[in-house]
């Protein structure tokens, strides 16, 4: 067997591949926030009184729905219709948002609130995104301490639907901004370093890396801040 020496031509073709799959990544996530922003102000109009009544099963049914819109995009990955699957799913999780928009906004300081949520999971985002981008470090050892976080991180969220303890909440909401975050920097430096080659599902990792970090950030803000009537 011969070695073959990595050329630079080889080398510079492959930083050109990966800048193409994080620039097209960056796009289609900006994009996403549009269906985003619009099923999140739609949410926040719709009754989701009937969540409250029957918590396990609302969480089960939107487990479900959310896996299947999952498992659509993935399985679409390769053509236009996973745009279009991801966008519909992005909408769905604007939708979701719905109820905790909802309490928040009943704050006096609730649209307050949402912003600084909002703007604080941009700098977060940001700040990571960047160290992963310049950095080029390989932050892959990250994936298996942070999927085993994930599996406990659900497990305690389970748990709580039945066991209701606020300071559980509290404690599941910091875990998942901290985990999210790693994830963050986990997800970009996979697509810089080639782990990840398909845009539509890097896009999807860091979207969800986004809705999951933004979520614990408003409820940790709500828990800490909120003024109420």
């Amino acid at each position: 067997m011969h070695y073959q020496p990595i050329t630079a031509t080889q080398t510079g073709s492959f930083v050109a591949d990966q800048n193409k799959v994080l620039r097209n990544t960056y796009m289609m996530l900006a994009l996403t926030m549009i269906p985003t922003v619009i099923g999140a102000f739609i949410g926040t109009s719709i009754n989701f009184s009937f969540m409250a009544e029957h918590p396990i099963m609302s969480t089960l049914l939107m487990f479900g729905a959310m896996m299947g819109m999952l498992f659509a995009v993935t399985a679409l990955r390769n053509s236009a219709w996973g745009i279009v699957a991801l966008l519909g799913f992005t909408f769905v999780a604007g939708l979701l948002l719905g109820p905790i928009l909802q309490v928040a906004l009943h704050f006096k300081n609730g649209a307050q609130l949402v912003g600084m949520a909002a703007g604080g999971t941009g700098i977060i985002f940001g700040s990571l995104a960047t160290i992963a981008t310049v950095t080029k470090k390989d932050f892959s050892f990250m994936g298996k301490f942070l999927f085993i976080g994930l599996i406990l991180l659900l497990v305690a969220s389970l748990a709580n639907v039945f066991l209701h303890i606020p300071a559980l909440s509290l404690t599941i909401s910091a875990m998942a901004v901290l985990i999210f975050s790693a994830y963050i920097l986990y997800d970009v430096s996979q697509i810089v370093r080639g782990g990840e080659t398909n845009y539509l599902m890097a896009t999807l990792a860091l979207y969800m890396d986004i809705y999951n970090l933004f979520i614990n950030l408003l409820s940790l803000l709500m828990a800490f801040t909120g003024e109420r009537d």
